[in-house]
């Protein structure tokens, strides 16, 4: 103590010169507004409006900055002024001899560490993990602006500014242990191929197929009609065999494009196989993850990257004869995508999404008894990516490779019988609830075979032909085991921005 002592108190000193300093000096025009600028920031009012605006651009990396922001900001808050300032209990600087044209209104509330400064920093530094560079350089400038406009007005000490960042930046990075970033947009590695050079930059040979019932926007199919003016535009109606139509198109198409959700995309990809044709994906669905993944987020990325004629190799996944480009699973996963589509004509998808998930928890759910390359396994979920995702969990988003060869597998079983609960929650929220019942490894192939008992004819080591439920890039279908999960390396030729 009589060591740490002196320390205190020279810095204490220190800090006191330093807000003094600021006191005594004079920026011409800072005085009309940091004092603005700082009483925007109150109650983190600033950060909520820069939110806003970054999710009203529709853009999904922008949204994400904007909801990581806002989460930054919740969890460094409440550790600011509910732990911090009372534990330090410091008062508020000497305002004797300070400009009062420039005084801030004094708070009634202790001053270490500053929870504006916390704030600014925990949403600047949460922006800067998902948005680019020329968002988050602006909102770090606004942020800083905010942290100095605390000392400027006479209301925090510099090291209360300090305290407050550092905390703020810790906030932010404890954001991704709660909710993993996803890959940057375009920076997964694939497969180079050679450029396609004998393209018409209109359209002609390409053949684009519009999903309406999955598409985010009623004027796709014009959009895309605008920027490709020779290509075909197909529109697929609700109702209409969206395989047929796509095999239709490909059967005249020198270039497939794909305008929808994942699920649209996956049916794409397959027809694009068969047809040896490379895949103009076009981001018109929900999430996207595909098309993301690959750096496009807009018909006008897609279009850019057609006239580039930026032709790559991807792998794919395959199970009962259909390929999937994100992820395929069983178990509670795909119940809870059909329950959530039985509602969501009606009340929309997250309405749906909160409703199925109650469904699933109310009625009596069981694991499925199968094997699981000949081990037997009672299953709650097991989940199959098309390449290695980073997170850990039987949920994850993030992958950095479309080429490397292996399938990236998650299973989570229950040895007498997990609650359900905890399986839904792990389910929906990644690693949560994980424990010795969760099992993760790579291959580039994984038999499972459902188990039957009673009445019911058992083949020769317990596999019988029986229908399972699967869910593949979110939509839902039906096959019959044993099932093969495998991949096709380096199988689809898609477009993709030049990097």
């Amino acid at each position: 103590m009589t060591e740490r002592t002196p320390i205190r108190k020279r810095l204490g000193a220190v800090d006191r010169r330093l807000f003094r300093s600021v006191a005594d000096a004079h920026l011409p025009g800072f005085d009309r507004v940091l004092p603005r600028l700082s009483r925007a920031a109150d109650n983190s009012l600033l950060w909520a409006g820069v939110a806003g605006a970054l999710a009203l651009t529709g853009r999904r990396r922008m949204r994400r900055a904007a909801t990581r922001g806002l989460l930054a900001i919740s969890l460094a808050s409440p550790v600011v002024n509910l732990l911090g300032k009372q534990a330090f209990a410091r008062n508020r600087p000497s305002i004797v001899d300070f400009p009062l044209a420039r005084l801030g209104k004094m708070p009634s509330s202790h001053s270490f560490p500053s929870g504006h400064s916390a704030s600014a920093a925990a949403f600047a530094a949460a922006v800067a993990m998902e948005a680019p560079a020329r968002v988050a350089v602006p909102v770090a400038v606004t942020a800083g602006a905010v942290c100095f406009s605390r000392v400027y007005t006479g209301v925090h000490y510099p090291g209360d500014v300090l305290a407050g960042v550092a905390l703020g930046l810790t906030a932010a990075l404890v954001t991704t242990r709660l909710w993993p970033g996803q890959t940057v947009d375009g920076d997964a590695r694939v497969a180079a191929t050679a450029p396609l050079i004998d393209l018409d930059p209109d359209g002609e040979g390409v053949v684009a197929v519009v999903n309406d019932a999955a598409g985010r926007d009623p004027g796709t199919a014009s959009a895309v009609a605008k920027v490709l003016p020779k290509a075909e535009v197909i529109e697929v109606q609700p109702g209409e065999e969206l395989m047929d139509r796509l095999r239709e198109a490909a059967g005249r198409a020198r270039v497939l494009a794909v305008a929808g959700g994942d699920g649209t995309m996956n049916c794409g990809a397959q027809v694009a196989i068969e047809h040896g044709l490379p895949l103009l994906p076009i981001p018109a669905g929900t999430f996207d993850h595909f098309a993301r993944t690959l750096g496009l987020e807009t018909i006008q990325e897609a279009v850019a990257a057609y006239r580039a004629g930026h032709v790559v190799a991807v792998d794919v996944g395959e199970v009962a004869g259909k390929v999937f480009l994100n992820t395929a699973s069983l178990g509670i996963y795909p119940l809870l995508v059909d329950r959530r589509e039985h509602w969501e004509k009606r009340i929309g998808k997250w309405p749906a999404l909160v409703l199925a998930m109650a469904d699933v928890l109310m009625h009596d759910r069981r694991p499925q008894e199968m094997l699981v390359d000949g081990v037997r396994r009672r299953v709650w979920l097991l989940f199959a990516g098309n390449c290695a995702y980073e997170s850990r969990g039987v949920a994850p988003t993030r992958r950095n490779r479309l080429e490397d060869g292996v399938l990236d597998l998650r299973l989570l079983t229950a040895a007498s019988r997990l609650p359900r609960l905890r399986a839904l929650a792990s389910t929906v929220l990644g690693s949560a609830g994980l424990s010795r019942h969760y099992f993760q490894w790579r291959a580039d192939t994984v038999h499972v075979a459902p188990l039957v008992t009673g009445e019911r004819r058992v083949r020769a080591g317990g596999a019988a032909e029986e229908e399972l439920r699967l869910a593949r890039d979110g939509e839902t279908f039906t096959a019959t085991g044993p099932l093969v999960l495998s991949k096709r390396p380096r199988s689809l030729l898609v477009f993709r921005p030049i990097e």
